[in-house]
């Protein structure tokens, strides 16, 4: 036979962690756009991460190695999309995109180089 004293019963411990904004007055804390939408036949890029062009007959983007090192840009109008500075994986200097593309930019060592495309590249 076996003899248990003194054994304290076992408690599950569920720790829950909650995100508390700190208010600060007369502070105005804004959020950053990451996503736009524009009807723009002239654009260049400033610190979006995405980029949606519509509403406009063609739209001429430039992208901004300055402001931003990635985009996401879908076209719903066509879009000739340029560059700053470099080349578009080391081809093309301009891109057109039919309407209905998407296409992921990364600015990588003074090029854009593209990521994933569904669309034309037409150069």
């Amino acid at each position: 036979m076996i003899r248990i004293e003194n054994i304290t019963p076992r408690k599950n411990i569920v720790k829950y962690q909650t995100h508390i904004p700190i208010e600060i007055p007369n502070e105005v804390v804004v959020p950053e756009v990451t996503d736009k939408i524009i009807s723009d036949s002239i654009y260049k890029i400033g610190k979006e991460s995405l980029l949606i062009v519509k509403d406009v007959e063609q739209s001429e983007v430039t992208l901004n190695s300055e402001t931003s090192s990635k985009i996401t840009i879908k076209s719903l109008s066509s879009v000739i999309v340029k560059t700053d500075v470099g080349q578009i994986d080391e081809e093309w200097d301009e891109l057109l995109l039919e309407k209905g593309a998407c296409v992921r930019f990364k600015f990588v060592d003074g090029n854009w180089y593209i990521l994933s495309s569904d669309g034309l590249k037409i150069s």
